[in-house]
């Protein structure tokens, strides 16, 4: 039998309070009193500790700023410090623990402090591979030395396990405080996740039988009003709960609801599943993995592009959507970002759902398309420039690869290192293309900045297939050559002039196959493969379909922000990186300019010579002697050209980037962007699928499904509970057959057994009859006008 609680809160004091009652804001106050200070949250003590413990207090303070009690401004006001001490504590106690909290103020007496000469030696030995103590026992300093000027180079420092916390202990990082937890009320299961005794959801299980426990465990709820959860919340805050279990409510008009649609989607994906194993756990939070993966899905699908959109919805109509009384809000999901990133396992996340894309769409991995996106960069920060081709110009910018399949949907992303080239970066995504596909065979689409002969023999040996444009000129084919082909292919009507023929690369060891395509105006374009299975017609048509790529980057960086920065941070880059020498190119433009001054004074030269009266000089001695300083000028000129090429002669060509650098060799921080850029790829893998799904019954969904898919992820509806189901009735869209597509998605999804992540609550959608048509006159029609 369940227990119950008597709630206290708000907590409500008398009018009268001693010195010691200090109101840190409307839910937290701290009291002391005998000297101990006592801090509560909401009537429930947080900590407490003895005036003069200076560990016990820090640790306090730190709770309130971490848990999302109190503000640090708050704290500091509370605690009579300033922001930065607070601030300072949540560093010591990230870095160092409990006991990083205990250190007296100042810099410790004695220790001697590393000069700024031995800095590069501390980064020499740890780009060697040594651990900060062995520095430290080096160098005669502490650890903390060591960190802080690793901080300062720009080293990530190392991230400390997750404690996991008992329901029934007190938390191991409070400062020798035990608690007695509140009393719990009666487990409320209308539509949390049933326990493990009664079987569980398989969609929402890991894969063993403890995963499938824990994950019932963590999804359960003790409040019984959706709209108030303040008990969940309190738990959160004392480390009893990891992530809140949906509770839904009967709603009318709730914006947005068709972004529901895209559920089932989402946890076929295994986005959800694969979190759960890659990451584990963000710690005891309210808006735990669950929640905040849910969360970030739903914000890229509802063309919620940052974090800080969020300001513009309120987050209780958001939070019906997600079950809860709220949503994360934008410093919540900030803050959630940043635990993930520092789990350094975006890398790991994408290729794990990479595998689950494999295995649900293997069909359409037989071509997989290949090309680098250039987001350009407009801070202030000094970073490598690269050719943008929509503005035709170099900028700053990094560069991430994709790679999408047959069909154009993506499949994984890798960001390169500093703006390499397709050329050099295939190799290194094609390992992973082996990773993912094993020995099938697969044929690598890719545009002109991957030509390379050599590679292409690499590459054929690897087993993989090549298609691409032929790079440079080539001889003409003569007109006689060419035919027309034309056929059906993926329903559609080719119609094509093409040329067949063997072509021989690398001293006639490479054998390929061209198919030249000409153009109305007679111009000839040049496609090399290895494919010769495939006919002429096919070839043209799978290099063409290159370009469902480049709309996929289109419509990425318009609908979900794609090029946009997730947060301004830096990282170390590579400083051996190599790149060309500013030195050599400085002179090379001395050279350019000296040698067309020697071509004006050759010129003038020959001039003088044309035009050389043969009655006045005879012999050519005669106009030498007359242009003697004109002759000396150019000898001169060449003797100055020929001592330029010989220090170019000299000089590198290309230079470690740390010796050109005007500072610190940094790039964008990488983590946060690749982990958003997958979520939006999971996005728009679902808005694929609902797009498949109308294709039936829509007969322009090639050319306007996408924007009636959009249409109904932004349509209002109806939330309405059952004890198994969650239905959701939506809203007509704007006419008649658009909403009748959308009609017939809910009836297709109906078919599925979708539920709710983390609740048992089945997902049932209808869509609202259309409102009657009001006639002005009896026996009137309604017209479109």
């Amino acid at each position: 039998m369940a227990a119950t609680v008597q709630r206290t809160w708000p907590f409500v004091e008398s009018a009268e309070q001693d010195d010691g009652n200090v109101l840190i804001n409307a839910h937290c106050r701290l009291r002391t009193k005998d000297g101990c200070g006592v801090v509560t949250v909401r009537g429930i003590v947080l900590a407490h500790y003895a005036v003069g413990d200076r560990m016990a207090e820090a640790h306090a303070m730190v709770s309130l700023v971490d848990q999302g009690c109190a503000s640090q401004i708050e704290v500091a006001a509370a605690f009579s410090c300033s922001e930065r001490t607070v601030r300072r504590h949540q560093r010591r106690f990230e870095d160092g623990g409990l006991t990083a909290l205990g250190r007296p103020r100042g810099y410790p007496r004695g220790r001697p402090r590393l000069s700024e000469t031995r800095t590069k030696l501390v980064d020499r030995l740890k780009a060697e591979g040594k651990s900060n103590r062995e520095i430290a026992r080096q160098l005669g300093v502490s650890d903390k030395a060591i960190r802080k000027v690793l901080r300062r180079l720009g080293w990530r420092p190392h991230q400390p396990e997750q404690l996991s916390l008992a329901t029934g202990d007190a938390d191991p990082k409070l400062s020798g405080v035990s608690f007695t937890a509140p009393e719990i009320p009666e487990l409320h299961e209308e539509n949390a996740v049933p326990s493990a005794s009664n079987g569980a959801d398989p969609k929402l299980s890991g894969p063993g039988d403890a995963d499938l426990a824990d994950e019932a465990v963590r999804a359960l709820s003790f409040d019984t009003d959706p709209s108030d959860r303040q008990v969940d919340r309190s738990l959160a805050m004392l480390g009893l709960l990891e992530d809140a279990a949906p509770l839904f409510r009967t709603a009318t008009g709730v914006p947005n609801a068709g972004v529901l649609l895209a559920i089932g989607s989402l946890v076929d994906s295994g986005a959800l599943d694969v979190a759960r194993d890659v990451y584990g756990s963000i710690g005891p939070a309210f808006y735990g993995l669950r929640t905040t993966m849910v969360t970030l899905l739903l914000m890229a699908l509802m063309r919620i592009k940052r974090s800080e959109g969020l300001k513009e919805h309120n987050p209780e109509q958001l939070g019906r959507l997600l079950g809860l009384d709220r949503a994360p809000e934008v410093k919540t999901v900030r803050r959630k970002l940043s635990r993930l990133a520092a789990y350094g396992r975006a890398a790991e996340f994408g290729r794990a759902l990479a595998q689950r894309r494999v295995q649900s769409r293997g069909y359409a991995m037989g071509f997989l398309y290949v090309d680098g996106h250039v987001r350009a960069y407009h801070g202030k920060r000094d970073l490598p420039k690269a050719y943008v081709a929509r503005r035709h110009l170099a900028m700053p910018a990094t560069t991430d690869y994709w790679v999408n399949d047959a069909e154009g949907e993506p499949l994984f992303m890798v960001t390169c290192e500093a703006n390499k080239q397709l050329m050099t970066m295939l190799p290194m995504v094609l390992d992973e293309v082996r990773l993912l596909l094993g020995d099938r065979r697969v044929t690598v689409v890719f545009d002109r900045g991957g030509w390379s002969q050599k590679l292409f023999k690499k590459l054929i040996a690897d087993g993989f297939d090549i298609l691409t444009y032929r790079k440079g000129k080539f001889r003409r084919i003569a007109s006689k050559h060419f035919s027309v082909h034309e056929g059906t292919i993926d329903g559609r009507q080719m119609r094509y002039t093409l040329a067949d023929r063997e072509v021989r690369f690398l001293n006639q060891t490479l054998r390929l196959r061209q198919v030249t395509r000409l153009a109305d105006d007679g111009h000839q374009v040049g496609i090399v493969t290895s494919r010769r299975d495939l006919s002429a017609l096919e070839v043209v048509y799978r290099l063409t379909e290159r370009w469902r790529q480049e709309n996929f980057f289109k419509y990425l960086r318009i609908e979900y922000a794609l090029d946009a920065l997730v947060d301004y941070g830096t990282e170390r880059a590579d400083e051996q990186r190599s790149v060309p020498n500013p030195k050599r190119r400085k002179l090379n433009a001395e050279i350019r300019k000296a040698y067309a001054e020697l071509n004006q004074l050759t010129a003038d030269y020959g001039v003088e010579a044309l035009t050389n009266r043969e009655s006045v000089r005879k012999t050519m001695r005669g106009f030498k002697v007359a242009n003697a300083p004109l002759s000396n000028a150019i000898i001169e000129q060449m003797e100055g050209i020929m001592a330029l090429e010989k220090r170019r002669a000299k000089m590198p060509t290309r230079v470690p980037v740390q010796q050109v650098a005007r500072g610190e060799v940094i790039k964008l921080s990488v983590e946060r962007k690749h982990l958003t850029d997958l979520l939006k790829m999971v996005a728009y893998q679902a808005e694929c699928d609902l797009l498949r799904l109308i294709a039936p019954h829509y007969r322009r969904a090639e050319d306007e499904g996408r924007s009636l898919i959009r249409s109904a992820l932004a349509t209002a509806g109806d939330i309405n509970l059952t004890d198994d189901e969650l239905r959701v009735s939506l809203h007509p869209l704007s006419s008649p057959h658009r909403t009748k597509a959308l009609t017939a998605i809910c009836e297709r999804l109906n078919l599925t057994p979708t539920r709710f992540p983390g609740s048992k609550l089945r997902l049932h959608f209808t869509v609202k009859p259309e409102p009657p048509v009001s006639l002005a006159f009896p026996g009137a029609r309604p017209t479109d006008d």
